[in-house]
C-alpha cells in the first residue's frame, strides 16, 4: 500500500523522503512531530488507524520529512540557520510537495487537508495559513504553536513569516480572504503534557480575523501521545474530509 519517492532538495540541502499510502480519496498531507520522517506515521500506527477510510478510497495520506522539526528539537547549529532552514522547510513543500501531490492525484481539484500532532500541527496550521489556496482544512492535534522558545531567543522574518500566531494579526487581502474560506480544527487532550492554551491563543486569533476554526477539548484522560492522535485523526478525517 505504501508509495515512497526521494529526491535532493536544493531548497533545503538535504535528500528528502514522501510517502503515499492508499491510491484514491482526499489527499491528505500529515506532517511528522518534531524529530519524524516521512514514515513515521506508519511505524506508530497513524497510517492503520486510519486504515479503514484509506482502504474505503475515502483518503489517501502524504507524509514528508520534518528537516526543520529535527533541527529545531535538536538545536542544530546557530538559532539564525535553524530559523533559515524553517523558512526553507515551508517553500519545499510549497514548491516541491504540494506540486507531487497534484501530480499524483490528479491535479489540483481536490483541495488538501494538512494534518499533524505537536509541531506537526504547527507545520499544519502554518501551511493552511500560508497557502491557503491549496488546503481546504487543517487538523491541529496537541498543537505546539508557540515556537519562538526553540530558537533561543533569535527572531527574524523567517520566524515572523512561518508562525500563524505572529503574522496572522496583520494579515489582510486575498491570502485572508481565501483563509476565511476554510477550517481548523484544533484537538488536543487534557492530560499529560498537553497544553490545550495553546490551541485557545491560536482560536482567538483566528477568531479576531474571521477564519473559521473550533476547539475539541478531549479531556483529561488523553495525553499527549500516539495513542491519543490515533483516534483523533480517523475521527476529524470521518467527519472533514
Amino acid at each position: 500500500m505504501r508509495q515512497v519517492e526521494r529526491w535532493h532538495s536544493d531548497r533545503i540541502g538535504f535528500d528528502m523522503t514522501m510517502a503515499r499510502w492508499g491510491h484514491w480519496g482526499t489527499p491528505v498531507l500529515v506532517f511528522p512531530t518534531a524529530g519524524g520522517d516521512a514514515l513515521e506515521i506508519e511505524r506508530e500506527g497513524l497510517v492503520t488507524a486510519c486504515g479503514e477510510l484509506i482502504e474505503a478510497g475515502r483518503v489517501k495520506l502524504y507524509s514528508c520529512d520534518s528537516v526543520a522539526g529535527k533541527a529545531m528539537l535538536e538545536a542544530w547549529g546557530a538559532p539564525e540557520q535553524r530559523l533559515r532552514l524553517l523558512g526553507a522547510f515551508h517553500a519545499y513543500v510549497r514548491a516541491e510537495v504540494i506540486p507531487a501531490i497534484h501530480a499524483d492525484s490528479g491535479g489540483p481539484a481536490l483541495p488538501i487537508v494538512a494534518a499533524g500532532a505537536s509541531i506537526g500541527a504547527f507545520n499544519a496550521l502554518a501551511m493552511v495559513c500560508r497557502e491557503p489556496r491549496w488546503f481546504s482544512t487543517a487538523i491541529c492535534m496537541s498543537g505546539t504553536y508557540d515556537v519562538q522558545r526553540f530558537y533561543d531567543g533569535a527572531w527574524d522574518d523567517e520566524l515572523f513569516f512561518a508562525s500563524p500566531l505572529h503574522f496572522l494579526p496583520g494579515l489582510g487581502g486575498e491570502q485572508l480572504d481565501q483563509l476565511r474560506q476554510r477550517f481548523v480544527l484544533l484537538a488536543s487532550g487534557q492530560g499529560a503534557w498537553e497544553d490545550i492554551d495553546e490551541s485557545w491563543r491560536v482560536a482567538d486569533v483566528l477568531g479576531s480575523k474571521g477564519v473559521p476554526n473550533r476547539v475539541d477539548a478531549w479531556g483529561p484522560e488523553w495525553e499527549h501521545g500516539w495513542g491519543t492522535w490515533h483516534r483523533m485523526l480517523p475521527t476529524y478525517l470521518d467527519e472533514l474530509a
